[in-house]
């Protein structure tokens, strides 16, 4: 099983397809990083050779900002949105939509699960 920035890449999967297991490449950047390394878009994981992972890994530490270190900025950033009490930091700060969606129906996936209100009936 490869290893690049931290992350166990799946064996059976194509080079392309594993690297976007990686926080941070997806399918675009992986495809660079194919092409930049010289590895064929067919070619799967585990027929990787030592040299070719390790090329890979060399690429991703120096030219990609992944996992931890983008993890950590993205965090950074919502915690720098919500110490200046601007709109978007207190969306954030609420759990609220971010990005101007609606919030009169829909928005569970940020409001989480609906509560009832007691003593509201429907008006018939």
């Amino acid at each position: 099983m490869a290893r690049i920035a931290g992350v166990n890449i799946p064996t059976q999967k194509r080079v392309e397809i594993g690297l976007t297991y990686i926080f941070g490449i997806g399918r675009t950047k992986a495809r660079e990083i194919c092409t930049k390394v010289g590895i064929p878009v067919e070619r799967r994981v585990h027929q990787l050779t030592d040299d070719e992972v390790l090329r890979i890994r060399e690429l991703v530490d120096r030219d990609y900002q992944v996992e931890g270190d983008l993890r950590r900025e993205v965090a950074m950033n919502i915690k720098r949105l919500m110490d200046l009490g601007c709109y978007r930091g207190l969306r954030h700060r609420k759990g609220l939509p971010v990005r101007g969606q609606r919030t009169h129906t829909n928005a569970r996936t940020r409001k989480g699960k609906a509560r009832p209100i007691a003593g509201k009936k429907k008006a018939s």
